[in-house]
């Protein structure tokens, strides 16, 4: 059996009054589910509660209500509505979830995928709305206002997956507020102001009135205990004088209108305190001025007959000409018809009567739900809108939902509440939430990176638009794509108005940004190929050749060198067999002529004869540096610089080894050179390494290694350099200090 079939209304609520409701055509047109279970839907919901009872039965909520009476209760608010048994079981396992590992798939398997998927969904929604009252309540720095905001957002959104989501969290939220007033323990300030700014208005929206009203109440009752108080005595004082007098009145007006052969069905109309606050406020009324404490309706069988019925009613009332409103003739904009009007009985009693169709009065009272009664009330529906579909169904519910969020931002606790966002809608009837200004590029961008990039034209309310065009709240949008496409570069330009949100703006530079560093890498693998060919290296791996330079892969290495910030030179030395491999390696000390000790190379070892000497690569000496000697084991003497560290710790260890060196009269033969690390600190940017190369090229100055680092826009370089002397090397790093960006430059 399909989850949307449904069960005939129930008995309603005591205390209400039992009529037909349309909320179940709602439930069924939004559903658009396959079965939910083989079993019988009285059978689903017995399964669901017995998998629930279990895990619930000894559990308690916040507020301190057993969950599972709770359960029970929301489950028997639903079938009041005529909601299907499918939907009835599904509020026993949103509350499971919490008590399970593996929510989704495991009652995917118990149940089915559907059920799985509304009970997750419907979870998160009250995550979302937990944190929000918990913020609220540790007066957290976020503006209370902004937290309805989020709220509201959430739920408007919820609506593009299940409608059935918010319908239970509804139902759930409206029997939480019961509980709460049976037990005489007021909701929190969060909560009842939640149910009032976000939940009661929805349920307006939605048609679903006897929660509105009850919500409207029971928050108000927990936000102003005393003014409600006030109003419901002074109700109560005249409670019985009042239903009296209506019940002649609304005799005596229905017997009249049947007597001038106007068949109308007259009732009184409740009034409920939240609403009867709202309107002293709102046109500072003392109480025994709200008109509208005696109300009725009056149901005619056509646009003829209101009309008649209202002159009869001015004809043998005095009528208020300020409370007189016509809106049949101009419809509210969510489609609202109806005559208002306000008279003086001869006691000068204020009464207010409104007047309208049956079909009138089925969309009045039915919102939302109305639109699936589009067969009684022919094929353009209620207000104008068409609802000869499911889809068109659901459009138009969505598009209520909007005008739910419209009426938020228009009251006064909302002002400027949804100013920096508006929805639209996909060709599915999906919700998109977008920033204000927004266009097609931006929601092709929000629906898919790929969409956004192959947009090539867009429909709004099925009408073909420029791409830049403004886009509004509630509008279907579709997007034209091609087959491979491309982001345009006008995109990018802020003149010409094609994208107005950062997240578009991102992707689009994104997609730029890759291609150019794509361009980049390809010039310099091409370069390094053609190095790699002449030198007769084509059999050299690219990563090894890169991690050998310090470069995490290939393409790293081919971007730096397509960006010019590497030279090509220290690929080649690199590759040259007579070249160390690496920056890090030790390169040996330099020749020496066998033919007289007292000049044996550039390293005189004093009192000793002929003696094996290499320079420290901890500190790479070389002249003038003051230099000392250190006695190894089976590799002569280390020569290090005089204030190296390595060389102070050996010393110390071994003061014995210890023996005086000094450079040798000849310490510049032809061609002798030192290798000598750099350090270079500098504000990274591109083209530094580039740069600072040129420099040691300008210089002829032979650079055999480079490693750079770069965090937080700072870059570290290292360079390793061959050069005849130190002197020579203090006026190179002079000229490297004066490279722009550049911090410092000194000799490690």
């Amino acid at each position: 059996m399909k989850s949307s079939t449904l069960t005939q209304p129930l008995a309603a609520h005591e205390g209400q009054a039992q009529r037909r409701d349309p909320l179940p055509h709602l439930i069924a047109a939004t559903a658009e589910v396959p079965a939910d279970l083989d079993l019988h839907p009285q059978e689903a919901l017995a399964r669901a509660r017995a998998f629930a009872e279990p895990l619930l039965a000894g559990e308690h909520l916040d507020t301190g209500e057993n969950t599972l009476a709770h359960a029970d209760a929301v489950a028997r608010i639903l079938q009041g509505l005529g909601s299907s048994e499918t939907m009835q079981a599904a509020i026993y396992l949103v509350h499971t979830c919490t008590h399970l590992t593996r929510p989704e798939e495991i009652l995917a398997k118990a149940f089915s995928p559907n059920f799985a998927q509304l009970a997750v969904e419907t979870t998160k929604l009250m995550r979302v709305q937990r944190q929000a009252r918990e913020a609220h309540a540790t007066r957290m720095p976020l503006d209370a206002v902004a937290l309805q905001t989020e709220n509201v957002r959430k739920m408007l959104l919820a609506f593009s997956r299940d409608l059935r989501v918010v319908l239970l969290r509804l139902a759930s939220r409206l029997q939480t507020m019961r509980y709460l007033a049976s037990i005489k323990k007021p909701a929190s300030p969060a909560m009842a102001s939640e149910t009032l700014q976000v939940f009661a208005p929805l349920a307006n929206r939605l048609g679903i009135w006897q929660f509105k009203w009850e919500l409207e109440d029971l928050a108000f009752r927990a936000l102003e205990p005393d003014t409600y108080r006030d109003v419901a005595r002074l109700l109560d004082e005249k409670r019985v004088e009042r239903e009296q007098y209506v019940e002649q009145l609304r005799q005596r007006l229905e017997t009249q209108l049947r007597a001038h052969s106007i068949s109308a069905t007259v009732s009184g109309r409740p009034k409920h305190i939240y609403s009867i606050v709202k309107k002293m406020r709102g046109k500072s009324l003392p109480f025994d001025q709200v008109y509208d404490l005696y109300a009725l309706r009056v149901i005619v069988a056509s646009v003829k007959d209101c009309y008649t019925a209202l002159s009869w009613v001015h004809s043998h009332y005095q009528s208020i000409e300020a409370e007189f409103d016509d809106y049949i003739a101009r419809p509210k904009p969510n489609g609202y018809q109806s005559l208002h009007t306000v008279v003086r009985d001869e006691a000068g009693r204020a009464i207010e009567i409104q007047i309208r169709t049956q079909a009138m009065h089925d969309h009045a009272e039915s919102g939302v739900a109305a639109h699936w009664a589009y067969k009684e009330a022919g094929t353009k529906g209620y207000a104008g809108v068409s609802a000869s579909s499911d889809y068109d169904a659901k459009i138009a519910v969505l598009r209520q939902l909007l005008a739910w969020e419209r009426d938020l931002a228009g009251s006064a606790s909302y002002s400027d509440l949804f100013e920096d966002r508006i929805y639209v809608l996909t060709p599915d009837a999906a919700v998109i939430e977008l920033p204000q200004g927004a266009t097609p590029v931006d929601f092709a961008y929000a629906v898919h990176t790929s969409v956004g990039h192959r947009c090539r034209g867009a429909k709004v309310d099925g009408v073909m638009v420029p791409l830049n065009t403004a886009l509004q709240n509630g509008q279907t949008v579709e997007i034209t794509t091609a087959k491979e496409g491309r982001p345009s570069r006008d995109w990018l330009n802020p003149e010409l108005g094609y994208i107005t949100g950062n997240r578009a703006k991102a992707k689009v530079r994104a997609w730029f940004n890759a291609q150019a560093m794509q361009t980049t890498i390809a010039r310099g693998r091409e370069l390094v190929e053609k190095l790699l060919q002449r030198e007769g290296k084509t059999a050299t791996k690219h990563d090894d050749l890169a991690a050998q330079l310090g470069y995490k892969s290939a393409d790293a290495l081919f971007e730096v060198v397509g960006k010019d910030e590497l030279s090509l030179r220290s690929i080649e030395q690199l590759l040259h067999p007579a070249q160390p491999a690496v920056a890090a390696q030790e390169v040996p000390a330099p020749r020496k002529p066998r033919s007289d000790a007292a000049s044996q190379g550039a390293v005189l070892v004093v009192g000793l004869g002929s003696l094996m000497t290499q320079l420290a690569k901890c500190c790479k000496p070389a002249p003038p540096d003051e230099i000392r000697g250190f006695v190894t084991r089976g590799k002569g003497v280390s020569v290090h610089r005089a204030d190296c560290s390595n060389f102070r710790e050996l010393a110390a260890r071994h003061e014995e080894r210890v023996i005086d060196v000094a450079w040798g009269s000849d310490t510049h033969p032809a061609g002798e050179v030192y290798p000598m690390d750099v350090a270079i600190e500098a504000a990274d940017r591109q083209g530094l390494l580039r740069d600072i190369s040129d420099v040691f090229t300008r210089e002829k100055t032979n650079v055999i290694g480079v490693q750079t680092q770069s965090v937080r826009g700072t870059a570290w370089m290292t360079f390793t350099v061959e050069i005849a002397d130190a002197e020579r090397l203090n006026k190179i790093l002079a000229i490297v200090a004066a490279v722009p960006g550049v911090r410092s430059a000194r000799r490690r």
